[in-house]
């Protein structure tokens, strides 16, 4: 049996030739995550939740800083709450977990693990709104749901997950219009920033809105095999929920009104979408901002030289550190070929190696996760040289994943012509679409596409891409996860 040192890291499946393979082995060997014991549940490891961390930091400052709280409502919800709100339970029935007995007594009335917290926000909302004066309501909350999904894959779609649910309450109609649409920009914001996922903005039809809104607005990226992801959405949720529970405030004319209401999540879901649309044949690929490492340090310390080069090593990390996140890999139980593969398979965006060579030389060498080039650097210079190139690596990586998304969306202007566009390259299709459900459903039933959005700019094509009749709406098709 081979010894540590000896062995590399196992390859992993190639994308081009099964792609689905290629994301659980990143999955599953990048040490993302594993199977839980309970079908379609994961266990989200340390290598993934720091990930994870990185997202809600970064979308948690940006909550707060358009004026929003954070706060924690109960995991259990009531039956009779969730069919206060008719269309809201028949869209998640099907996915409801209940819990029927608690300890040894069977309960007066089932209990929903929440699919989502819109009715018991509105439940404690209906008590603490009584006045104009207590408006708006800006809370969020992080924490889990729970959906009994029939067919699952990791992090894009599993029986629990964790998200953020933002849950708003304004005083008007166009305050609650407005709410919605300045969380779906920070989500925008974020997904292009700090993910460098390029993303589509828009309307969803009716037959794909959430569940009890008016109308629901989403950002949809394109992955790596051409799929479509729905990567976060804003909604907005007009009296509905409110004239349920019973959500009312005396305004300063004296006359007693619902309040209007937004919600608003992005979810684990986050981190399948960045493996799909940056990783490569060799696993992950981080962008920098995200990246929980953003430099790995490998010292190659054989011999007499060893001791001095691991001392050069702590005093290179103890300067790199106090700008970026570092780490240093000096186990001596592996080879440096073997680190090199497996920080590569992690997605560190930035390798540092330095030998007795670089040592005398009084260099470095850095070498980019996303190409591969290997850069000799001064280590006087390591620091801002370090800097730049964390920077060009995450330019470079949305500028690569904007030209994806540019050549693999294609304007239809038939049913027949979807058909073989997606038959021959999976991508974002644009439409005419006259606003007809039945026309949406034959898109679905005769290509397996839905309708992912109606964008907010671009020009409407002349004709419906099913009945040809006059087009109300510029629509992008695509598959979808």
């Amino acid at each position: 049996m081979a010894k540590p040192s000896d062995e590399y890291v196992r390859q992993i499946t190639s994308p081009s030739e099964d792609y689905s393979q290629w994301y659980l082995d990143v999955v599953l060997k990048a040490e993302l995550a594993d199977y839980g014991p309970v079908k379609g549940t994961m266990v989200i490891r340390p290598a993934g939740y720091a990930i994870w961390e990185r997202i809600q930091a970064g979308l948690d400052r940006r909550f707060r800083e358009t004026g929003h709280e954070n706060a924690m409502f109960p995991l259990f919800i009531p039956e009779s709450f969730l069919r206060k709100e008719a269309e809201h339970v028949e869209g998640f029935a099907p996915e409801v977990a209940w819990v029927t007995q608690g300890g040894s007594e069977p309960l007066a009335e089932r209990l929903a693990v929440r699919p989502t917290s819109e009715t018991v926000i509105c439940a404690m909302y209906a008590k603490w709104i009584q006045s104009y004066r207590d408006l708006p309501v800006l809370i969020n909350q992080w924490g889990n749901v729970v959906r009994w999904e029939k067919a699952t894959r990791p992090f894009l779609r599993t029986t629990e997950f964790l998200w953020q649910e933002g849950h708003t309450a304004h005083a008007t109609e166009a305050e609650a219009h407005e709410e919605a649409l300045r969380m779906l920009e920070v989500y925008r914001d974020f997904l292009e920033r700090e993910m460098a996922i390029p993303v589509v903005v828009g309307r969803k039809s009716e037959r794909e809105k959430f569940a009890g809104a008016v109308a629901t607005y989403t950002c949809e990226a394109l992955m790596g095999d051409g799929r479509v992801l729905q990567a976060a959405t804003s909604h907005e949720l007009g009296t509905h929920f409110a004239e349920a529970f019973g959500i009312r405030y005396l305004d300063r004319d004296g006359v007693e009104k619902p309040v209007w209401q937004t919600s608003w999540g992005a979810s684990t879901r986050l981190i399948g979408g960045l493996i799909m649309v940056h990783g490569d044949a060799r696993g992950l690929v981080l962008p920098p901002r995200l990246a929980p490492v953003q430099v790995i340090v490998v010292p190659i310390a054989a011999g007499k030289e060893g001791e001095a080069v691991r001392t050069r090593v702590r005093q290179l990390k103890a300067s790199l550190e106090e700008m970026y996140r570092v780490r240093v890999d000096d186990r001596e139980e592996y080879t440096p070929g073997w680190k090199f593969n497996e920080w590569e398979m992690r997605g560190v965006p930035l390798r540092l190696e330095l030998g007795p060579r670089d040592l005398k030389a009084g260099q470095a060498v850095l070498v980019r996760r996303d190409t591969g080039e290997k850069i000799p650097v001064s280590q006087e210079g390591l620091v801002h040289a370090v800097g730049q190139l964390l920077g060009q690596i995450q330019d470079d990586l949305l500028a690569r994943a904007r030209e994806r998304l540019r050549e693999r969306t294609r304007t239809v202007a038939t049913l027949g012509e979807l058909g073989e566009a997606i038959a021959a390259q999976r991508g974002m299709f644009v439409a005419g679409w006259c606003g007809r459900g039945t026309c949406e459903e034959t898109v679905k039933a005769e290509t397996g596409a839905t309708l992912r959005l109606i964008p907010f700019e671009g020009e409407v094509p002349p004709r419906c891409l099913v009945c040809g009749e006059r087009a109300q709406h510029r629509a992008v098709f695509g598959r979808a996860y």
